[in-house]
């Protein structure tokens, strides 16, 4: 009998234990999902994610010149007119090299006026010397000078002629200096415009990521520091499975719901189709989410108000599709996010 104690005293403290571990755990509910998931009324469809955008898709802008910045004109939110300016960069050397263009100008049209100057001089010397001319020749005595004092009047009318003529040939060099330098003047005040970064067209700064003091690269850079975009219409840019492309036709009707929140739900209109199908760039972060395949990508006007969107925010689209052929569930939806 006192061999059969120990193992059931044993066995009696294992299921108290067991009892005890069991008893402290905590309950585990089924959890409601925070919102209803996303849920098209068509019968056929394919299911996008699409990117919300601008009607004139967002306008990466960026210096034409390299400098520092000076000063900037706007922030972000801001409503903008086409034309207006955004952006200033130091301009301390352009207009140095302005007004030193200025002063040369200055110099070159006084050199044309000299020269115009002295075209007046030479051609009042030829009038004179050619008057002198033709008074002895046109003399009936020829006795009354002698031909050494002609040959002289025709020598000196000569002369002055080619005096006139050397002196107009001085303004047309004065007048070519006078437009090269006029050529440079209009290039510095040129590169002063093109110093202020302008708006292309009218629209609303979305993105400002550049303060004065700092440096502007000019050209497109990878990482854009403004960006604007007309926001009075809302686009989204749905990208489509290569393989379901084909059951996607222009004028198809949609449906673009808000990820997170199904309950906003907005009708859009096709607008069309980009002809050229593109690695696939959006990504959801799913963890069963393709990342190797290729999309055509969809523009559909949103008929939302703008301010329930946000450009750049991501929707769940919902495109009304052609049937799969020959597939057991036709009737049902054939794709899903």
């Amino acid at each position: 009998m006192k061999h059969f104690l120990l193992p059931l005293f044993a066995a009696a403290i294992l299921a108290l234990a067991t009892f005890s571990v069991v008893r402290t755990q905590p309950a585990k509910l089924a959890a409601e999902p925070s919102s209803p998931p996303p849920r098209a009324e068509f019968t056929h469809r394919v299911a996008a994610v699409g990117i919300v955008e601008p009607v004139s898709e967002n306008i990466s802008l960026a210096s034409h010149l390299p400098g520092v910045v000076e000063e900037v004109l706007v922030q972000t939110g801001d409503e903008v007119a086409k034309g207006q300016a955004l952006v200033k960069l130091d301009t301390r050397t352009l207009k140095a090299e302005l007004a030193e263009r200025e002063s040369d100008l200055a110099l070159k049209r006084a050199a044309v006026l000299s020269a115009l100057a002295r075209v007046r001089k030479a051609d009042s010397g030829y009038e004179d010397a050619k008057r002198h001319w033709q008074f002895a020749n046109a003399l009936k005595d020829s006795r009354s000078l002698s031909a050494e004092e002609l040959s002289r009047r025709k020598g000196a009318m000569e002369v002055m002629e080619a005096e006139r003529e050397a002196a107009e040939a001085e303004v047309g060099w004065a007048r070519a200096a006078e437009g090269l330098v006029m050529v440079a003047l209009n290039k510095v005040r040129v590169e002063l415009e093109r110093s202020t970064v302008t708006a292309p067209r009218a629209g609303r700064v979305l993105q400002l990521r550049i303060r004065a003091g700092e440096f502007a690269p000019a050209g497109p850079a990878a990482d854009p520091w403004l960006v604007l975009g007309d926001v009075s219409v809302l686009h989204v840019r749905a990208d489509v499975d290569e393989h379901e492309a084909w059951r996607v036709k222009p004028g198809a009707r949609a449906v673009a719901q808000v990820r997170g929140n199904a309950a906003l739900s907005f009708p859009a209109a096709f607008i069309r189709f980009e002809p050229l199908v593109v690695p696939k760039r959006s990504l959801t972060g799913s963890s069963s989410e393709r990342v190797d395949t290729r999309v055509l990508q969809v523009i559909y006007r949103v008929d939302a108000p703008t301010s329930s969107l946000i450009v750049g925010q991501q929707m769940d689209v919902f495109i009304e599709a052609d049937p799969i052929p020959g597939s057991a569930n036709s009737s049902r939806a054939a794709t899903s996010l």
